[in-house]
């Protein structure tokens, strides 16, 4: 099937869309270190749960441990730590910046993925990638309906954030490139996924044990409409997306698909118009258009 690594990236867009509208909204009730530690559990019982009907067994046979040891370190790095740092730049410096910054992560991608893969790039390709970064760029940049933007109150806090932003878009792309090496030519998407989920959930809750939050699980388990949520959010997140982002590095250029899959803030933009009633500005159509228009550059490039 032509353009299924591309297709798959921009399903993943698509759903990691929905994504952060349930957990925004599952976050405000119980706080968004909770949101990810259930997310990250939710989602390993589901691609569990898939991989057993499916196939019989979790875990692929005949897989070198090589490729255990480049998924496991790809769950820990792209899943857990640089998601943490994502979510504590939202908390720090604010959505809109976060975002903007995070927009990066397709270039960091595409700079690993040459540094470890040996992939390189037509030239309609960066070319794509750029004008799909300035569209997503341009988006991320506008302020709020309001104007009500969250501020650092100290120039320390605000380049804790940018950095804490970086580390997120850096452990991302790191991520997305080991774990196109530990696929190889071997492992499918949904096996390789739920081996970095699972990665990801036993480093993240073995940290919440040693800091000591064990006692308020069944606190933050109790908000019940919470749960539904991340869950909710599970479902098109680390489950469905993640497993067809893998999809999508796996058959296509990874700084491609990072690319096509770093439009979800334009793919936002009719969600929170059609749920929040939001108005949205000629700037975001705009970017939008300019996004739309580098990924089908993309789309040409392959």
């Amino acid at each position: 099937m032509p353009f299924i690594g591309e297709l798959a990236a921009l399903s993943t867009a698509f759903l990691w869309s929905f994504t952060s509208l349930f957990f925004t909204s599952a976050s405000r009730r119980i706080g968004a270190y909770w949101v990810n530690k259930f997310r990250i559990l939710f989602a390993s019982v589901l691609l569990a749960t898939t991989l057993l009907i499916a196939t019989g067994h979790l875990f692929p046979a005949g897989a070198e441990s090589k490729s255990y040891y480049y998924l496991i370190l790809s769950g820990i790095i792209g899943l857990s730590i640089g998601d943490w740092f994502l979510f504590r730049a939202f908390v720090t410096i604010g959505t809109r910046l976060t975002l903007l910054i995070f927009s990066v992560s397709p270039i960091i991608t595409a700079l690993v993925a040459w540094g470890m893969l040996g992939e390189t790039l037509s030239a309609m390709a960066i070319l794509g990638i750029v004008v799909t970064i300035s569209g997503v760029a341009w988006v991320s940049a506008e302020r709020s309906a309001n104007g009500v933007e969250s501020k650092p109150s100290d120039r320390r806090k605000r380049w804790l954030g940018i950095s804490l932003a970086v580390g997120g878009a850096t452990g991302q792309a790191i991520g997305l490139v080991l774990a196109k090496i530990g696929m190889g030519q071997n492992i499918q998407p949904l096996q390789a996924t739920f081996i970095r989920m699972i990665s990801a959930a036993i480093a993240i809750w073995m940290f919440g044990f040693l800091r000591g939050d064990t006692k308020e699980v069944a606190e933050k388990f109790s908000n019940r409409r919470a749960i539904l949520l991340a869950l909710g959010g599970s479902v098109c997140g680390p489950f469905l997306g993640v497993w067809l982002s893998l999809v999508s590095i796996k058959y296509t250029e990874t700084g491609i698909a990072a690319a096509i899959m770093a439009i979800v803030p334009v793919m936002v933009i009719p969600l929170v118009v059609l749920f929040y009633k939001e108005k949205v500005s000629w700037r975001a159509v705009i970017g939008a258009m300019i996004a739309v228009g580098g990924v089908f550059l993309l789309f040409l490039a392959t």
